[in-house]
């Protein structure tokens, strides 16, 4: 029986993992949750604010415990993520109205009066849903077929991953609509449903959905009503399109300045752009354009962003200082960052840089508060990124010096770039390009 001690440390250790898993590759999150011992990984299922990576690969690969804890995790809220009604709460709802059935008929319907179906209902799920709910045939191949051929509609989409039954990889096909337009008013919903149900991650959803303008959008997406990303969530997104594109533009900013010029008629999926970029394939006849949607996503995206100084002088030396001092109490430690951050003496990047602990930099309620932090979505994110460029720098995709970092960080007294230093035996990543 493990002592209060053993627990305790336990419970440090799943506390740092699961900053380290908002970080992560997939594969890296995949080999860290393996490396668990029973009582860490326990603590992490049901306590930890877990990525929606980490949930959606424990889901798909854990045991039953694993997904019971889950279940039980109050900021997880078993749907497997917080979010609108999933299958259940829409299978709820009454049958057909009377004016549907007169149009549609009772069923059965074949794949091809299916599809017609929901390509002429599919403006948003609602519809969609009771008719995936009517007697039916789907042949998900030959309705993969049609949606190449001409995509179905967002709501379409979104209805048929929740209730169709499709597995993952039929999933990701129906997330690929490079035969249709680019955009659409709700055309975000069906990536971001996949996420919330557990279904796909983010670094799938980067690798798969086209054309690739969506997925930069997805990087940067606008807050608007309804289905949207969470601020953690908008974070995880845009740390996978960071890792798809790093590799191939580094530090370019020729790449990065024609990257929104071409996404803008590219057909294919991100990954696949990128690799065009950094190759010189010239670009088709008419397929280079301006859209300002794109610029402001790749400008948010772009390297040169997050490494903007604020001004500050003295006083910006001194709240830089500040960060390796704590206050005598959590709570004038919070008021004093957030006054730094609204005075623009301090950036999200400056946290994770310089605050210690570095297990303290890595937890936004250590200098934002406890309070879902949104009211300072940028310095959120500004953090998350300047976090996955140290661990990228630092560790890329080892998954054994991911494992030391996350053993070393409960105990670790300095900032964020020592604790890599140390784990890497080399200099302070910090000064790495």
């Amino acid at each position: 029986m493990a002592t209060a001690e053993e627990d305790r440390a336990g419970r440090r250790l799943a506390r740092c993992v699961a900053h380290l898993l908002r970080h992560a590759p997939q594969q890296v999150v995949a080999a860290l949750l393996d490396r668990l011992d029973g009582p860490t990984r326990r603590y992490l299922c049901r306590d930890e604010w877990l990525p929606a990576a980490a949930v959606t690969l424990l889901l798909r690969h854990g045991t039953d415990a694993d997904r019971h804890l889950i279940a039980r995790n109050p900021h997880v809220v078993g749907r497997p993520l917080p979010g609108l009604p999933g299958p259940a709460r829409y299978a709820a709802r009454p049958g057909p109205s009377p004016e549907l059935l007169a149009q549609t008929g009772p069923g059965p319907f074949t794949t091809g009066e299916l599809t017609a179906l929901l390509r002429r209902h599919g403006r948003r799920p609602r519809v969609p849903l009771t008719l995936l709910r009517m007697p039916h045939d789907l042949d998900a191949a030959q309705l993969l077929r049609e949606h190449a051929r001409d995509p179905l509609p967002a709501g379409a989409a979104e209805a048929l991953l929740l209730a169709g039954g499709l597995t993952r990889e039929e999933g990701l096909a129906l997330l690929d609509a490079r035969g249709g337009p680019a955009y659409g008013r709700h055309w975000y919903r069906p990536a971001v449903r996949a996420v919330r149900m557990g279904l796909l991650t983010c670094d799938e959803l980067v690798a798969h959905v086209a054309p690739a303008a969506r997925t930069l959008l997805l990087g940067h997406l606008p807050v608007t009503r309804g289905l949207r990303w969470t601020l953690p969530e908008q974070a995880e997104m845009q740390s996978a399109v960071h890792r798809a594109l790093r590799a191939p533009l580094g530090e370019d900013p020729r790449l990065w300045a024609e990257l929104p010029r071409r996404a803008a008629g590219f057909p294919g999926t991100l990954p696949e752009l990128a690799a065009a970029l950094a190759a010189g394939a010239p670009a088709a006849p008419g397929a280079v354009r301006h859209d300002p949607a794109l610029a402001r996503a790749v400008r948010h995206l772009a390297p040169e962003t997050a490494h903007t100084e604020p001004a500050g002088a003295w006083e910006r030396e001194l709240a830089l200082v500040s960060l390796a001092v704590p206050m005598d109490t959590a709570a004038e430690d919070v008021r004093w960052v957030r006054d730094c951050l609204d005075r623009s003496l301090l950036t999200g990047a400056d946290v994770v840089r310089h605050k210690v602990p570095a297990c303290w930099a890595l937890d936004e309620d250590q200098w934002l508060g406890d309070t879902g932090h949104p009211d300072r979505p940028a310095a959120v994110l500004a953090a998350r990124a300047e976090a996955d460029r140290l661990f990228a720098a630092a560790l890329g995709e080892d998954a054994r010096a991911w494992w030391r970092a996350a053993r070393a960080l409960p105990e670790f007294a300095g900032t964020l770039p020592e604790l890599l230093a140390r784990v890497t035996d080399g200099d302070s990543v910090s000064k790495r390009p």
